[in-house]
């Protein structure tokens, strides 16, 4: 029975689905071992969703993008993953960020840096979290003080996407000191070739590894003043509302990677022999089968639910928190479960089982670590 069918996708996502499961299919999929052993940068993956209107088309059409809503964007998350994570967040993060200046940014920020990514000239990045703060967005230390014509930045960020390949981030940093922690922070264009702008790769990561994070050292780093996203002040609430999106895409991260995981299962326990018999015949087994697609297809309706409801924005937050949470930990748990069902394989580097046990473990953390996102949970359910 097909995992990531169509049928509780809209229909305004179908075509696009299918169009990110035949690149999945032809790009990712055969790629995705060499690049998790490499470690490199998948440069000729991204361009070839480049080319196939893939990457940066949630970017509006006034802009040279093709408007892709939330559910196409989902769409195409549940298939990039299923095929492989880390080449995956490479093609999603291309654009991360423009969305807040599209949405936020004056007309001159949109025609000199979101038409650029829109028709793949350039990609961008988001540079929120730092060495020692990563959930508490009214805690970073980063700072912007204000000089003539614009802003000096001063401080560091740290498991940004792009950081080093990009040509542009938004940067998110301190701009007050008022009782309101929340109103404390704006958000910034920040051109990665500015004097004061200096990134390097973080050390290597267990999982995920065809994406590239870094770590940002800004010293008195020039930003000018029209390059502010929004307003002074703002940005803790524009950046709460991109999340908000953010983590109904990240549930669509879990969603292919729980699917990757039980398409390896069953495929193992169906040629798997053991006492006279293929395993799928041991009861036992096949309960961890059911258990693992319950999970699933529970976890697929919350998100694709959710992705209604954030687009609608009808308790945007309360909804984005249930789908990430749900999603991410039900990948989790199917790995879990499929490296119990491939036994000694399971710990071989070359199975495709064991890089989504690895990968797994990060879509938990990102985009807020779930811990918080239950006391998003608790908090907007009263």
């Amino acid at each position: 029975m097909e995992l990531l069918d169509d049928s509780v996708v809209p229909a305004r996502a179908r075509d696009v689905k299918q169009e990110a499961r035949e690149f999945a299919d032809e790009y990712i999929a055969p790629n995705a071992e060499a690049y998790y052993e490499s470690g490199e940068y998948p440069w000729e993956v991204l361009e070839a969703g480049m080319d196939a209107g893939l990457v940066a088309q949630d970017i509006g059409e006034e802009y040279g993008g093709k408007g892709f809503d939330l559910a196409q964007v989902l769409a195409i998350a549940e298939e990039f993953y299923r095929a492989d994570a880390g080449i995956a967040l490479t093609l999603q993060l291309a654009s991360f960020g423009a969305e807040m200046v599209e949405q936020y940014g004056t007309e001159e920020q949109k025609e000199e840096y979101l038409r650029p990514v829109a028709e793949n000239d350039q990609i961008s990045g988001l540079a929120v979290s730092e060495p020692q703060t990563g959930s508490d967005l009214a805690g970073m230390t980063t700072e912007a003080e204000k000089v003539e014509g614009g802003y000096e930045l001063t401080g560091e960020k740290y498991w940004v996407g792009n950081a080093v390949e990009a040509d542009w981030l938004t940067v998110y940093a301190k701009t007050g000191e008022s009782d309101d922690r929340y109103s404390n922070y704006t958000l910034f264009i920040v051109e990665t070739d500015s004097d004061g702008y200096e990134a390097e790769h973080i050390p290597e990561k267990m999982g995920m590894r065809a994406s590239k994070q870094g770590h940002i050292v800004f010293e008195d780093c020039f930003v000018p003043e029209e390059n502010v996203v929004g307003s002074e002040g703002g940005g803790f609430y524009v950046l709460a509302d991109f999340f908000n999106h953010g983590r109904v895409i990240v549930g669509g991260h879990g969603l292919g990677l729980a699917a990757a995981a039980i398409e390896e299962a069953e495929a193992f326990i169906d040629e798997r022999e053991a006492f006279g018999r293929t395993i799928d015949e041991f009861q036992a087994v096949q309960h961890t089968i059911s258990d693992m697609r319950i999970g699933f297809e529970s976890a697929r309706a919350l998100n694709w639910r959710a992705c209604e409801k954030v687009a609608n924005n009808e308790d945007a937050g309360y909804w984005a928190a249930l789908a990430k949470t749900k999603s991410t930990e039900v990948a989790t748990d199917c790995a879990e479960q499929g490296m119990k069902l491939h036994g000694g394989r399971s710990i071989l580097t070359d199975r495709r089982i064991a890089r989504v046990y690895r990968d797994v473990r990060i879509p938990v953390i990102y985009e807020g670590a779930n811990d918080i996102q239950r006391n998003l949970i608790y908090r907007q359910s009263r």
